[in-house]
């Protein structure tokens, strides 16, 4: 039932998330860092550098947005897929190829409308850490070359948060401002889930003895795991542009970028192709476990064993 599917994608999404979050603010602040200006060499460097800098709950910065939004955001992702499915199959006929990735790309499309301003949201506060630390930075390296007897004020990072980031889009630009860089987003999530619906659901398959019944749940774990990180390396140069332009602050001489081909071109030209990979791995890394935990959950069908109980409790 579709409120089954809802109940099960929300489940998936918030466990996925808690486990994953450290590595994808890891992600978001390689991403984001431009030549000249490097505060991370690699995720582990980060990590260590924002649990130093910021505490262990620094590694959780935007993750109240991400908690609260994901679970709509994965329960439209996940029964949209189904949805298309079922109305793209011939009287209960396998799909080809072909309309798997049409399901795939109906459920991306219909996944936007939640992820823009979540990702929005969330990438202001993943990276608000790393501008705060490079203006420390740039502040101790000016008081070093100063010939000044006083001493330079510490630069105070102001702490933000997501209601305060939403009123001050909402009441400067509108609705539109909560879904700046819409179409970077729809560019990173159509080709993903065109790649990653059916490969899952061809992979997960392999490990079905016969078609009616459900594959064990450490095939569809393996399944989700292998299809997500293949899907996110594949798409990791349009979650680099996505990133560089829905981050609304910028660290000292980094690039602002109007547009999507303006960023292309800006990326390529000043640090080359293999900046379009940048964080890959960090993708990998999240989008492997987190997917294969959604699609345990989704397919072990937690919400149904709930329904289930209801009317038995009442009884």
């Amino acid at each position: 039932s579709l409120p089954a599917k809802l109940i099960n994608g929300g489940i998936a999404g918030l466990i996925g998330v808690t486990c994953v979050f450290p590595i994808d603010l890891a992600k978001t602040r390689l991403q984001n860092q431009q030549n000249g200006q490097r505060m991370y060499s690699s995720m582990s460097d980060c990590l260590i550098k924002t649990i130093r800098s910021e505490g262990y709950f620094g590694m959780y910065r935007g993750a109240a947005v991400n908690l609260t939004l994901v679970t709509p955001e994965k329960a439209i992702k996940l029964a949209a897929n189904d949805f298309f499915r079922h109305h793209l199959s011939k009287d209960g006929k396998k799909l080809t190829l072909l309309r798997e990735m049409l399901a795939g790309c109906g459920a991306g499309t219909c996944q936007v409308i939640v992820t823009t301003p979540m990702e929005m949201l969330k990438i202001q506060l993943q990276d608000a850490g790393r501008i705060a630390a490079q203006k420390k930075l740039m502040a101790a390296q000016a008081q070093l070359s100063s010939s000044a007897a006083g001493t330079a004020e510490p630069v105070v990072e102001t702490r933000t948060t997501a209601t305060q980031i939403t009123r001050e889009l909402l009441r400067s630009k509108g609705i539109a401002g909560l879904y700046k860089g819409l179409g970077a987003t729809l560019l990173r999530d159509v080709p993903f889930s065109i790649v990653y619906f059916p490969l899952f659901a061809n992979l997960n398959k392999l490990g079905q003895k016969d078609p009616s019944v459900k594959a064990p749940f450490y095939v569809s774990f393996l399944s989700g795991c292998v299809a997500g990180s293949t899907a996110a390396v594949a798409v990791n140069p349009c979650d680099v542009i996505k990133t560089r332009l829905q981050s609304l602050q910028r660290g000292v001489n980094e690039d602002t970028y109007s547009g999507i081909l303006d960023c292309t071109k800006k990326i390529w030209q000043k640090e080359g192709p293999t900046a379009f990979f940048k964080g890959a791995y960090c993708r990998a890394l999240v989008i492997a476990p987190l997917f294969g935990i959604a699609q345990v959950v989704y397919f072990i069908g937690i919400a149904e064993f709930l329904l289930d109980m209801l009317p038995k409790h009442r009884a």
